[in-house]
């Protein structure tokens, strides 16, 4: 008898909960395998693995090139690339199990990804945001406490909603976090954030809790731990509310909290650790956010642009009025 791509994708979910992946992981990597699994198998007939072969994998990535979302936009090669890494994820777990063989797996490849700049908002931006926010209704003043976390210290949405009430530490202004992979750190929390938070505890979170023991942090309008789909609707409608072009997301919080940290000259290993990634290379692009920085800087410490300025002093020449030194 055959075994089933469906009764092995759930020896995959299986695995994945093994290796300590969150829970909105698992759920998204499911959901896109599944989706792969129910194309193949609507398209070619395929329910089994030694049913799979290489032009069905390089026929579905062909399909993903040409899908339209819901807006009828093209999937941005990020999307893609993640529903290949999802799909790679789970031929790995086949091919180790002996079920498909390696050159399965090397058949889909990632997507080239533009080199664009992270979307960020400046700190005024951010300001305007708060500064538009009713903090009078209980709802007005969570929202508030929750974006002033997100851009203090730069949070994960997933780890914000994370969050219970003790696991904020205010006499070491610190917030203890649930990171990817369950790997726990501990985040510097502002004194601003740090103000929202401890009036909110005081005061609001009872509001909104309706008497229950929830252990959360954060609660919805019945009083539960808040689910993404709600933060994603609250911070859509206050970037709507501002005028923003672009719909808002947590996550321009977190980037924002980054771009600032790397122009204050912040120490990268330090900004890394405190965001929780894995490797320095995810703030490469933080770095080419700001540019116009690294170039001033550049021009106040780099010895040769020192000697040029010490040239015009000396010559009485306006630094603002000069052709570059060919010398």
């Amino acid at each position: 008898m055959d075994i089933k791509l469906s009764n092995l994708l759930a020896e995959h979910l299986t695995r994945l909960e093994a290796l300590n992946f969150s829970p909105t992981t698992i759920r998204s990597r499911v959901y896109n395998v599944r989706a792969f699994l129910a194309w193949v198998a609507e398209r070619y007939g395929v329910v089994a693995p030694h049913h799979l072969n290489v032009a069905h994998l390089r026929s579905w990535q062909k399909a993903l090139s040409r899908h339209r979302t819901c807006h009828g936009l093209p999937l941005r090669p990020r999307s893609i690339n993640k529903r290949i890494e999802c799909v790679r994820g789970f031929l790995t777990d086949l091919n180790e199990a002996g079920h498909v063989p390696t050159h399965m797996i090397n058949a889909l490849q990632y997507v080239k990804v533009p080199d664009l700049l992270p979307k960020a908002l400046t700190h005024r931006q951010v300001k305007g945001l708060f500064s538009r926010l009713d903090t009078s209704t209980p709802e007005g003043y969570r929202d508030r406490t929750m974006l002033e976390l997100l851009y203090s210290s730069g949070l994960r949405a997933a780890e914000l909603l994370g969050l219970n009430q003790d696991d904020i530490d205010f006499s070491a202004g610190a917030v203890r976090v649930m990171g990817k992979g369950r790997k726990e750190r501990i985040v510097p929390v502002g004194e601003t954030a740090l103000r929202f938070l401890e009036s909110y505890l005081r005061g609001v979170r009872s509001l909104l809790g309706r008497g229950n023991t929830e252990p959360a942090l954060f609660l919805d309008k019945n009083g539960n731990r808040m689910p993404y789909h709600t933060l994603r609707r609250i911070v859509q409608r206050i970037g709507k509310d501002a005028g923003l072009k672009e719909p808002l997301t947590a996550h321009v919080f977190r980037r924002s909290c980054t771009s600032e940290l790397v122009r204050g000259n912040a120490n990268l290993y330090h900004v890394s650790r405190m965001l929780g990634h894995e490797s320095l290379e995810t703030l490469k692009h933080y770095v080419k956010l700001n540019i116009a920085d690294i170039q001033r800087t550049h021009r106040e410490t780099h010895p040769r642009e020192q000697d040029e300025r010490r040239r015009q002093g000396e010559e009485g020449i306006d630094p603002n009025d000069t052709q570059p030194d060919e010398s």
